[in-house]
């Protein structure tokens, strides 16, 4: 059993800064995939970023290329997204997820998510 916590939204202008946090519970953080999704009002839910277990992996969804990045601390047992250039369609709850094998940007992959942080770009 895994449980997430988030931290870090909040109201931003376009074009600034946020990290976003995920602290998890448990002994067994380092041996899970960790993703952050995000959903905006009447939209589904997006993929955003994954690490794999071992952090030697990254992938992005396509929206965010280059402006995040997804990073982990099993030490810590935290994950974390930081994004930059935020843009108003970056708005969204964001969820941190964590999954087994295999990594994927598949949200079905994810069995332990988090409640949530509210981000919000204005322009």
């Amino acid at each position: 059993q895994v449980q997430l916590v988030e931290s870090g939204g909040g109201l931003v202008q376009a074009g600034g800064s946020l990290r976003l946090s995920c602290v998890a519970s448990g002994r067994t953080f380092s041996s899970y995939n960790m993703g952050w999704f995000r959903q905006a009002p009447g939209k589904e839910r997006e993929f955003v970023a994954a690490v794999s277990w071992t952090g030697s992996t990254t992938i992005y969804g396509n929206s965010v290329k280059g402006r995040f990045t997804i990073s982990r601390d099993n030490a810590k047992n935290t994950v974390y997204l930081q994004m930059s250039s935020l843009k108003p369609e970056d708005t969204a709850v964001y969820y941190c997820a964590a999954g087994n094998s295999p990594f994927s940007a598949q949200f079905e992959q994810y069995g332990y998510w988090g409640q949530g942080t509210q981000v919000t770009v204005s322009s």
